[in-house]
């Protein structure tokens, strides 16, 4: 039991780290554009991948949703942060 939720937990964490770049993409390019789609969903099927070959249950697919919402949320923050400190350089 302890090895299931070491995965998860290493699962979790990896969903979130996997996902600050592409909210950082997600966050530059225009809502609902093919670039856009593709920066939500680049990760679930690797993130698939390793829950099945963990041997992860269906049960941690809460976990790992909220975990790549929450690394999406926190790239696009930084994404939008980074945009602006460009813009406002190039008009002094």
């Amino acid at each position: 039991m302890p090895h299931s939720i070491l995965a998860a937990a290493g699962l979790a964490v990896f969903s979130f780290i996997c996902n600050l770049p592409l909210g950082r993409w997600r966050a530059t390019v225009k809502k609902f554009s093919a670039n856009w789609f593709l920066a939500v969903h680049l990760s679930i099927p690797l993130i698939i991948f390793l829950r099945v070959r963990l041997g992860l249950s269906a049960w941690d697919i809460p976990l790992n949703l909220a975990a790549a919402v929450a690394g999406q949320m926190l790239g696009g923050s930084q994404g939008r942060s980074r945009e602006k400190q460009v813009y406002t350089k190039s008009l002094d």
